[in-house]
């Protein structure tokens, strides 16, 4: 049967790579990946040489429609990866799931890595219920945005890049408030893994004492 797997990748720490998943990758005719220079450091990392092919944001929605085609002649499956963490998860892969069950061709997701999880269980704040937003638009609808979230009850997770880390800090303060309390994390998993916890204010103090690099999670407590 044609089938679509779905193959979480680490997210820094090349030890969380599971043994499914390099034996899925291994097995299948094609893997999609989001930037083939990264996988391949993946790939040849596990010795894996399976054939790569390029899907992400700019050319997912022009090519979708032939993959499938592809997928359903594959003998034993395609793969599909992000650079790191799970695909669809803010990263291309939703719109090649949707049209494969469109089609019937059945999707087996691995599970696996993840940058939000560690990140909200790190925090310390309350994980039964959160409400994931993953990135806040650049510019249109970013205020709006915040305006909707501050009725949310529930913790609150985002991703934001270490330009507009800082930027983020001053929107929590400006529209959740100055005592909220705020963990960002970064370099999840890897070798100069961090997490902050505080105001934003104290937050911002110390980005202002330190350039903020990586990507980074960002984990808001509601309901102090």
């Amino acid at each position: 049967m044609s089938r679509l797997y779905i193959v979480p990748t680490p997210i820094g720490n090349l030890e969380d790579m599971t043994f499914r998943a390099i034996k899925v990758l291994k097995s299948v005719d094609l893997i999609l990946a989001e930037d083939t220079r990264t996988s391949k450091f993946l790939l040849n990392h596990f010795e894996i040489s399976t054939p790569l092919k390029s899907y992400h944001m700019h050319n997912e929605h022009k090519i979708v429609a032939g993959l499938v085609q592809q997928i359903e002649s594959s003998v034993n499956g395609i793969a599909l990866v992000s650079d790191a963490g799970t695909p669809a998860i803010s990263d291309p892969g939703f719109l090649l799931v949707r049209e494969c069950i469109a089609n019937d061709i059945e999707v087996e997701t691995l599970p696996g890595p993840t940058a939000f999880i560690p990140a909200l269980v790190n925090s310390g704040f309350p994980c039964d219920k959160f409400h994931f937003e993953g990135f806040l638009p650049q510019k249109k609808g970013r205020q709006k945005r915040w305006g909707e979230l501050v009725q949310y009850e529930e913790t609150l997770v985002f991703y934001e890049s270490p330009y507009r880390i800082v930027k983020m800090l001053g929107e929590i303060k400006e529209f959740v408030g100055e005592s909220t309390q705020v963990s960002v994390s970064r370099e999840l998993s890897k070798k100069f893994e961090e997490t902050l916890r505080g105001t934003p204010d104290e937050l911002l103090s110390r980005f202002a004492e330190k350039e903020p690099k990586g990507e980074f999670v960002v984990v808001v407590r509601k309901n102090n």
